[in-house]
């Protein structure tokens, strides 16, 4: 493994880790730096998903009380844990259904920098309008989040798929519309992202079995530990800030980055 290889890998974890849980689009960040750096993953694109797995582990580090008391809530049948965990289940249904249907499409189509920069423009408008509009929320805890609710999420997320949309960005503004509290709606968020993600790469992996290049397993580690460390360090700040600032600032950075984006591209051509 060469040296420009291990610093071109630790940048697109830097890149994933420090975006997956913001309303930025940590997929479509990662098309774009490797656009930018001409970083070459393994195939079938299981490198993007098996990294995410580390922002997802440091999601578990980070709230693992919460995970531990409703693992054993359920086992219990404590209404509450029970309640929780369904919703979250809900959430989940939409995107792994859609994601099944059009996996194909979605790889073969959609992932291309050009989709990427007018979905980060597109969503950061998105975002401003929400922000500019939502009413007093009335839902201020994740454990208050009822199914119907959780569906309407879900189905939010199932936007994600195209990348650059964000699914953090997606399923908190779907949240929102709901008058879901801000730091409750990424916090839910965080949550969903663990069955979504783990789903994603068991099926990517099943996908691209074949084609799987075992040589590039350090590549993957370098990628998993920079994500996890990444992630670590921004969920909480993150939390902080949306409760006192709101998200209008990622909203205008998604729409620069967007701009900047689709004029280098098309300056390049």
């Amino acid at each position: 493994m060469d040296f420009a290889l291990i610093w071109k890998t630790v940048i697109v974890g830097l890149v994933e880790g420090l975006t997956e849980f913001l309303p930025v689009s940590s997929t479509g960040h990662i098309i774009l730096a490797e656009e930018l750096l001409h970083f070459q993953g393994p195939p079938g694109k299981v490198f993007e998903i098996v990294i995410q797995l580390g922002s997802i582990l440091a999601i578990c580090v980070l709230y693992y009380a919460k995970i531990l008391s409703t693992a054993v809530g359920v086992i219990r049948r404590d209404p509450a844990a029970i309640r929780f965990s369904a919703s979250i289940v809900v959430a989940f249904l939409p995107a792994a259904v859609v994601g099944v249907a059009a996996h194909k499409y979605i790889k073969s189509v959609l992932f291309n920098p050009t989709v990427v920069a007018v979905a980060l423009i597109v969503g950061g408008i998105v975002i401003l309008v929400i922000e500019k509009y939502a009413q007093r929320p009335r839902i201020k805890t994740i454990d208050d989040v009822d199914w119907k609710t959780a569906l309407f999420i879900g189905f939010c997320q199932c936007l994600a798929m195209i990348p650059g949309v964000s699914r953090s960005g997606a399923t908190i503004m779907g949240a929102r519309v709901l008058r879901v509290e801000r730091a409750t709606a990424a916090e839910f968020s965080f949550f969903l992202a663990i069955p979504t993600m783990l789903g994603a790469t068991v099926y990517d992996l099943y996908k691209n079995w074949k084609v799987l290049d075992w040589n590039a397993g350090g590549v993957i580690a370098i990628g998993f530990v920079v994500a996890f460390f990444a992630a670590l360090a921004v969920v909480r700040p993150f939390v902080r800030f949306i409760s006192r600032h709101g998200f209008g600032v990622f909203a205008w950075y998604r729409i620069v980055v967007g701009a900047v984006a689709l004029v280098l591209l098309y300056a390049v051509k």
